[in-house]
């Protein structure tokens, strides 16, 4: 498996972004004829799902993650990260003004999405075990992720057939659920038990295998691009 390295809306983590290296880090190094063992290791990436928050940075225990301001809708790849008990801290960019604090439990070689989500007035860390594997032959995977505070439980479907998923309420998500590879796709959030469409994402190609995250974001009184009801895509990893 390889992690994927996304292009739009990616910020490159300061600690060193984890792409085409393999989940399982059991090898070794050698170097000037001595082995050097690994350190144990997790895989964390962030999505910054907050509308109202402004730029951010954000530090693993004192270690700076991004390079660059961390906005709304901006993400960072999976990153290599130490075990253990790590406290996740952000701050307003720039300064030393904390917005929010929260504790990641972090297992050898597993990976983790970590969402900032809610409002300014009361953010919270949503914080999901990633468990990644690889689709069947001819097959993507895709997850669905509601981080949008106060729209109502939603479905997510095709456009034009019954939901995939049923009444996903604020920090609802799914696990990686198979799809058809190779095919190009328009997407719906609904609002449950109505056939009203909340967000559309239109012709998204999804590749065989691939693993995808579709999150649904924004506010429901938003009417601009920096806040309105909306669905993203991110590719968490492929596999040769």
């Amino acid at each position: 498996m390889k992690f994927y390295k996304n292009t739009s809306k990616r910020l490159v983590a300061g600690l060193g972004v984890v792409c085409l290296l393999s989940v399982l880090l059991s090898s070794c190094l050698k170097t000037n004829d001595e082995i050097y063992n690994p350190p144990p290791s997790a895989f964390v990436s962030f999505i910054h799902a907050t509308p109202d928050i402004p730029p951010l940075d954000f530090y693993l225990d004192n270690n700076r993650v991004n390079a660059n301001p961390l906005i709304y809708g901006s993400y960072i790849d999976y990153f290599r990260a130490f075990t253990g008990t790590r406290a996740a801290n952000f701050y307003n960019q720039g300064t030393t003004t904390k917005v929010i604090s929260d504790t990641l439990h972090l297992k050898q070689d597993s990976a983790y999405s970590v969402y900032l989500v809610k409002g300014a007035s009361h953010p919270e860390v949503l914080t999901i075990t990633d468990l990644v594997s690889k689709p069947t032959a001819g097959n993507a995977s895709i997850r669905f992720v509601n981080v949008s505070p106060d729209a109502p439980a939603v479905n997510f479907a095709k456009k034009d057939s019954v939901a995939m998923v049923s009444s996903k309420s604020f920090k609802g998500y799914t696990g990686f659920m198979p799809i058809k590879g190779d095919a190009t796709y328009t997407f719906e959030v609904r609002q449950t038990g109505t056939n009203t469409v909340l967000a559309t994402l239109a012709s998204v190609k999804l590749n065989s295998g691939f693993v995808y995250t579709i999150y649904f974001h924004g506010l429901v009184g938003g009417t601009t691009a920096t806040d309105k009801l909306a669905a993203d895509i991110i590719t968490n990893a492929y596999y040769n």
